[in-house]
């Protein structure tokens, strides 16, 4: 597996892993390039989107990361990290996710951040269990979706 931070040359493959997600019912918005390219690539709170492939080339997945500024639309703190974990289905349950997750860990700390928070669909089986194997834990429940947190700093 090959792993390096997205450029805005790999829209078309962060899209290609949210439309398989969509095909397969695991994701309700976009995955158009563009999107990919604004929402994880060149957002301005961005911290850091990385991309998985594998040895052929082809994207299994990636995780974004970005500070949360005031009046997020998720309800994160200001100042704390926001986690997003995108895996393509033929590469689920592989360690794709987990893999990634030890080097955007450490670009939260080299960036200062004293916490990550991942917003997770209620319904994401899945993704609640990922972030749990991984450390986080639950906070809250808002908006449908279920708020687990990483504590990087001591509290």
């Amino acid at each position: 597996m090959q792993i390096a931070a997205a450029t805005v040359d790999d829209a078309d493959a962060i899209s290609s892993v949210l439309i398989a997600l969509r095909v397969v019912g695991n994701r309700t918005e976009p995955g158009d390039p563009d999107f990919a390219r604004n929402r994880y690539i060149t957002h301005p709170d961005h911290i850091v989107c990385l991309l998985a492939r594998d040895n052929t080339g082809r994207a299994m997945g990636f995780q974004a990361l970005k500070r949360a500024s005031d009046g997020n639309d998720y309800g994160v703190p200001e100042g704390c990290g926001i986690i997003g974990t995108h895996i393509a289905p033929q590469a689920f349950r592989s360690g794709v996710g987990r893999t990634l997750f030890v080097r955007t860990r450490v670009a939260a700390a080299e960036a200062g951040l004293p916490d990550i928070y991942a917003p997770i669909g209620e319904d994401n089986a899945a993704g609640l269990a990922f972030y749990d194997s991984i450390g986080f834990r639950t906070v809250r429940h808002l908006d449908g979706r279920v708020h687990k947190r990483f504590l990087l700093a001591p509290a």
